[in-house]
Parts: C-alpha cells; structure tokens; sequence
C-alpha cells in the first residue's frame, strides 16, 4: 500500500483574494458530518470483498466511476480508511488503466494506448485524495498524464480530450470528453500546484452569460474554420441548455485555480454563484441538465458542496443540507423496509418515502445518490481534499476497540476505531488513515481526461412511470376496437419488458406478469382462445411468455410453454404457428423471439437465421427472404440479441469467436452489428422513413449494440432529451416530432432511454457470448463506430462514446451514473 508519511488536519483557509461578497466562508453554513459518517458507511457495505462496485450494465469490469464516487465521499466524510480497498484495488492492483485507458476492454492488444480523458484525471485526483502518489499511480504519472490529455492546438485546443497515442488508431476515437472531465482536470491540476491556464480559459468560455455552465462542448464553422463554440454561441444551435450539475463542479474548480494562482476569476466565480442561488427550486434541491431538470440530491450534493466552499451563500447551503437530509434513511426508518439500509440516500424525497414501504428499488441509484450527496453533508472541497486540507470534524468519538469492518471492506488498520452512529445501529469503522508521503516520482508519456453524468436516471423513472400508467388496474393494456374494449395481451408483454429495461416499477412488473401467466391469458395469447376451435399455437407468444415466466422465476410454467414452442420448430430450425388465426408473416423479428426462448436448445434456429443475412449486412424482414440485396434495420436489431444470447452465466462474455460458433453464425453476427453501428449518426440515432430520426429505430439498434458489448449512452442521452410532460416520446426526434406522445414508441424506446436490452436487465434469463471487439478478427474489419467528426454526441457518460463503441463502453458505464463525478 503506498502512502504518504504525515496527516494535516487542518481546517481550510480562503484565501483572500476572493471578492468580499464571497469570504464569508462555510462556517456559518454548517454541514452535516455525522449524516455523511452514515452514508459513507452505508457506501462502505455495498463494496464487494476486492473494493469493487458490480457495473449494473453487466460485464467483467467494474464501475470504476462510481467507485471513485465513493472514494471521494469516504474520504470527505473522515472515512478515508473505508476507501482504502477501492483505491488498492486500482493502485496496487493495478487495474486503474482498465478505466483511464481501453486497456481493460480489450487486454493486452495495445488498447492501453488509447485514453480516455475525463477519466485521467478523474484517477489523478482520487490518488490525491487517497494520499496515493499521483506521480507514480498503477505504474503512471497521473498529473503528466492529465496534462497530455488538455490538447495545446489545433481545433480541440485547451479542452480536455479521449486520444490515442498511436497515431495509426487515432481514426478510432471520437473526443467525447465533457464538461466534467474538465472541470476535474482543472482541480486536479491546480492541488497539484500546476494550474493549467489553457485548460481554465477553455472552461470559461462554456460559460453562459447567465453565469450556468453547459456540459457538452460544441463545435462553430468560421472563415477561420471550425473550432469549439462558446457557452452563449452555443445558443443560436440549442446546444447551451443549463446544467445544475456541470455549473457547481465548474464553480469548484474555478475556486480551487484561484486558491492554486490563477487570475481574473472573481467574476465568473460571482456570477455562478448568483446563478446557483437564483435557481435553488422551493424544498432546497436543485436539478441536473436535460433529462434530469427535477431536483435531485445528486445535483444538490455537488452544488452545496461548491457552494458551501465559496461561502456568500449560507441560506441557500443550509437548505440544501435540508433536502438532502430528507432523503436520508435515518433513526425513525428503523422499523421500516429501510431498516437495513439507514445513512442511504435516495435520489430525491418521494424515491426515500416510497422506499420505507417497498424497499429500496435499484440499488445502483441509491449508492450515486448517496455517494454525490453526502459531498453537500460534508462540505469539504474536492481541492482540500486532494490538499489534504481536511478538518475530521468533532462528530465521532474514538475508542481502543477492535474494529469491527464489514467484510467487504475490510482493511489491515486496527489501531482507532471511529464509531459512527447511524440511527439505531452502532458501525464500528477504522479511523481516517494519515496522508502518505509521496513516493519518487516515475515519469511516463501524458493521456487524458474523462467525467460521467448520470445515466438517464431520472429519464428511465420518467417513462417507467409513464408505462406503469397505461396498465389498466395495474396488470394490462387495453385496446379500444369498434366501440368494444379487448385486452392487448402483446402490448402488455412488451411494456413488462419495457420496464425491466428500465429497471423501474417493479410492482407493475409483477402484477403484469403475474396477470400474463394466468391459464385464462396463457390460452388467449399464446392460442388465440376462445376464437381458435382447434389446437392452436403462436411462436411469438409463446417465447414472451416463456422469457417473462423466466424473469419471474416460474421455472415450471416457463418449461411447459417452452415445449409447446419447441413443437412449433421444423427440421430446418424453422417455427410454424398452427391455427386459423397462425402468424404467417413469419417475419425475422418474430423468429429471434423464438430462438431467444428456446436458445438452451435452439436446434438448427439459429443456422437458419444466420443464413438469412443480406449483401448489406442488414437482416430481411421475413425469413422466408433469401439471397437480398438490402435488410432492414429493426429486424437487424433483433437477429443481434437472438445471435449472441445463452442461458444466464456468471461467466464473463468472450472476446474471440467461440468454438461452438459456425463460421456463418460468427460472420452474420459481426457483419450486422457493424452494419447497424454505420447507421447511427453522432446523436445516436438512426433516420427512419423519411429522414427523420426515428426513436424506436434508434432504441431497438441501441439495445443490440448494448447486447453486443458497445456504447448504447449516447441514444440513451438523446432520447432522453426528447422525453414530452407526460413522460412518454414522440415518434420522430425532428423538434420533439409533433409534440404527441406515441404509446407504441414509448415502449419500443425503454432499452434506448435505459441504455442497455432487457435481455441485460436484472434477472434477465439471458446472457450475451461474447463482447465486441473480437481479438482474433483485425479491427479494420470490425467498423463499429459511429460519430461524425465535427458533431460529438449529446451524450457521453465515460466521454468514449461514438467511435470508442469499439471498445465496449457497456462494461464501464456509466453509470447510470449519476450525473457527476463519475
């Protein structure tokens, strides 16, 4: 474990070059540190035995983000000892270049070449705050690194950027770094004593002149040429819209370059504070950007924080404590579904009362809530900390006990013991550890930066509830037919699957299921009761209801429906429906439901929709359409997920082609995700009939892209951007299309606001084979990306997006990553 020799306890001093409306400083708004002692060691116990957090997106590697999040918080809170298996793990573990870097993704083929900005100097600063050497960090100079990464010309000069530094895959990374990850660099930099004036001055000017801060950079053509556009030129394109979140992490930084030297920021400093006062909402909370505008205690704990260190704001910091506060499990959740979980932090009020009686929902939510808010109950400056500046605070009391560490967190300090009171239960933590003394420094080649905003969290409960909504007395869709009123048993189907996606209303989830799996719905959905008078079977059906059953883990109904389907498969792995009322369309999509339902023994199923590949990579419409020129993009879509499912495994998806695969099942699989990947403009979406940017185009490409291991964040940004009052979407995303919710898209639009396939939602019955890249297939062959050079897209939750999708962004995200220090 490397550290550094001393601890400095010393409570943090403004310097006095601040304006004089602003030195009041943060002792008269006073935090809350036991309440962030909760949280932290809430937190603690959500690690698993490495220090590592489980990427709710699937795959091998963890959410580095987030558990950097934690980092932070802990070390904030006075809990450093807690964060010490996190950062182990990717110090002396070695595995912090599986997040800065595309090394993780694809090991051990020179992708550790290739960084990722925002998330250099993220790591540089969480070795800061851990009193990890920053020179000598898994083996990297971080601050040379973060350095590397601020480009010093040409049209990106100044920013923060994803990079590569062999020059020949430089045509695969598109530069999503964000406003994060340059607002990290800057502070990072600046605790450093290196402020970096280029990469400040490119902050600034995404600066409105209202005094908010917008999170994506934007590109202007001049007589000149092209360069990066300005907050307020940003205006005339749509591309400025105010985010909470950007603003306080931005005010952050601008303060911690003036206590580091720099000059000239007394007025963007006032007129950001004054903006983040005018627009505290009523109850305390601030919002996020688009798609996550409601107050939110992730906003709300950067922006207190930010506050709260530049001080002139005392009311307003005092209310944010407040709000936080209200979304905190606490003494009196004791006897509640809390009980397990008090000093947690839901992501705003109603999530924490709807909790007490349900439990909590989306365990990922609730740690980057509680992570992100806990910065606004300690106060403590993300530059004092990593300056090591740090008052522990007066809320604890010690004692010579053994310490009793959750197991997961397990630590080899045991001389203090911090004993943190977290409503009625007593958690025994190790005391804060001393900051290490640097070690000598090792001097590598420099990379770049990266930040994360959340994933569309607020967005995916937005629709989720929408969704829920249409479920006449909680459990079905109805549908409205020559004055009489039916059932629509596949509407129903689609929108449970709509909300595992989202991972959002669980109740609705079960009462639907449960409503669809009774014999009475099995006999008219799967066959066609009481209109059918003989035997009759319908593969669609069926294989919803079989995934559904499986979902719920009605392991008998889910068996029996999948003979019945099993019998509706030919010799040639094809699936004919019996019946007067027989699906004859037998169209691409309806077949991958079958094979996805079947795929334990999917028999020569999926051979036979490998064949059925078009010149253009593209998928038919019909299986019965051999030999085409052009497919079509939906049926695409679901030929991917049905290639690349197995049962469930906890086995991690493969990076070269597998053994059992025939050379038309590998072929057809790669061919059609990149053909799919070539559809997508730098938004992430895909143009339907038209032209127009069709959203349950660009969702069901999305979801098959998720499916097979590449960046689905991107679609998720935008779609959620497009989300109408009501919470549901528009057909097209040309001006929100006409302003009127489609209920149809709306379902059909889940997996793209949630970024990811219900078939990897939790619980999910299927797991994919392999994650793209393949390392045996040349990457000149695997054209995966997707982004046009001048139009970064809106969303970038791990600042890789668009062509980095060759590396498989599934595995880091975000995160639903709130949007934040991520």
């Amino acid at each position: 474990m490397k550290q550094r020799g001393t601890a400095a306890a010393l409570a943090f001093v403004v310097s006095t070059g601040l304006i004089a409306a602003l030195v009041s400083g943060t002792a008269a708004a006073a935090g809350d540190r036991e309440a962030a002692h909760a949280a932290s060691a809430w937190l603690s116990r959500q690690l698993r035995p490495d220090g590592t957090l489980e990427n709710p997106l699937g795959g091998a590697l963890p959410d580095h983000g987030l558990m950097l999040d934690l980092v932070f918080a802990m070390h904030a809170s006075g809990d450093g000892a807690l964060a010490e298996p996190i950062v182990d793990f990717l110090d002396t573990g070695g595995h912090a270049t599986d997040y800065f870097t595309w090394d993780g993704l694809v090991p051990d083929s020179g992708f550790d070449q290739i960084i990722v900005g925002g998330a250099a100097a993220k790591t540089l600063l969480a070795a800061q705050i851990s009193g990890h050497d920053p020179r000598d960090f898994d083996g990297h100079d971080m601050i040379a690194e973060t350095k590397a990464a601020i480009r010093r010309s040409g049209v990106d000069a100044g920013r923060i950027s994803d990079y590569s530094k062999n020059p020949e895959w430089s045509d695969m990374v598109s530069n999503n770094a964000n406003m994060f990850g340059q607002a990290l660099a800057v502070i990072g930099l600046a605790a450093a004593g290196e402020n970096d004036q280029l990469a400040l001055d490119k902050m600034l000017t995404q600066q409105c002149s209202e005094g908010y801060f917008r999170i994506f950079f934007g590109y202007l053509t001049t007589p000149d040429g092209v360069r990066v556009s300005s907050c307020d030129e940003g205006k005339a394109e749509g591309a400025a819209s105010p985010d909470g979140d950007t603003t306080g992490l931005a005010l952050s930084a601008m303060l911690a370059a003036k206590r580091a030297g720099a000059a000239n920021l007394d007025q963007p400093i006032a007129r950001t504070v004054k903006w983040l006062k005018d627009n505290q909402v009523t109850g305390g909370g601030w919002g996020g950007g688009v798609g996550t505008e409601a107050p939110n205690t992730n906003s709300t704990g950067l922006i207190v924080q930010a506050l709260a260190d530049a001080g002139g704001a005392e009311s307003q910091v005092d209310s944010g404590v407040a709000f936080l506060k209200s979304a905190q499990a606490k003494d009196s959740d004791a006897d509640t579904a809390l009980a397990g979980h008090l000093g947690a932090i839901a992501y705003n009020p109603a999530s924490y009362v709807a909790a007490r009686e349900g439990g909590i929902s989306g365990i990922d939510t609730w740690i980057r809530a509680s992570a992100q808010a806990s910065l606004g109950l300690s106060q403590v400056s993300l530059y004092a900390l990593a300056k090591g500046d740090v008052d522990p605070g007066p809320t604890t009391t010690t004692t010579t006990a053994k310490p009793t560490v959750p197991s997961s967190t397990s630590s080899p300090v045991t001389s203090t013991t911090t004993v943190v009171h977290t409503s009625t239960e007593t958690v025994a933590v190790p005391a804060p550890l001393p900051k290490p003394a640097p070690k000598a420094v090792v001097r590598q080649p420099s990379p770049a930066p990266q930040t994360v905003k959340p994933v569309a969290t607020a967005a995916q409960a937005k629709l989720g509830a929408y969704l829920a909504n249409k479920l006449v007395r909680g459990d079905h869709v109805e549908v409205v037919d020559s004055d009489k009123t039916y059932v629509d048993y596949d509407a129903t189907a689609n929108v449970v699957l709509a909300l595992r996606s989202l991972g959002e209303q669980p109740d609705a989830v079960k009462r639907a299921t449960d409503f669809l799996l009774t014999p009475d719905s099995v006999n008219a959905y799967a066959h066609g009761a009481p209109y059918e008078t003989g035997d009759a079977a319908y593969a669609e059906p069926l294989a919803k209801l079989v995934i559904l059953a499986q979902f719920q883990q009605r392991t008998d109904i889910a068996n029996e429906l999948r003979g019945k389907l099993a019998k509706l498969r030919g010799a040639d792995g094809l699936f004919t429906d019996a019946g007067s009322f027989a699906d004859s369309d037998d169209s691409v999509r309806r077949h991958a439901w079958a094979v996805l339902a079947t795929i334990a023994d999917p028999g020569q199923s999926i051979e036979a929709l490998s064949r059925r590949i078009c010149k253009d990579g593209l998928f038919p419409e019909r299986m019965d359409t051999t030999g085409c020129e052009e497919g079509d993009v939906a049926a695409t879509a679901a030929a991917v997920t049905a290639l690349n499912s197995r049962p469930f495994t906890d086995d991690t998806p493969a990076t070269r082609t597998p053994g059992d695969w025939s050379g038309e099942r590998a072929s057809a699989f790669t061919r059609a995700v990149t053909a799919l990947s070539g559809r997508t403009n730098g938004k992430g979406m895909v143009d339907g009939e038209g032209g127009e940017p069709a959203v349950a185009l660009s969702a069901a490409v999305a979801g098959a892209r998720q499916v097979a291991g590449l960046d689905a964040t991107t679609t998720s940004k935008t779609l959620a951007g497009l989300l109408l009052a009501d919470g549901g979407l528009p057909r097209t995303a040309v001006s929100g299309g006409d302003g009127t919710t489609d209920f149809a898209t709306s379902v059909e639009a889940a997996q793209g606001i949630a970024g990811r396939s219900w078939s990897s939602a939790d619980g999910s019955p299927l797991s994919p084979v392999v994650r793209l890249p393949l390392t045996d297939v040349k990457p000149a062959t695997q054209n995966l990306a997707a982004a046009s050079p001048w139009a970064p897209p809106l969303w970038s939750y791990f600042a890789l997006g668009g062509a980095m999708v060759l590396a498989g962004l599934v595995l880091l995200l975000r995160r639903r990553l709130i949007k934040g220090v991520q």
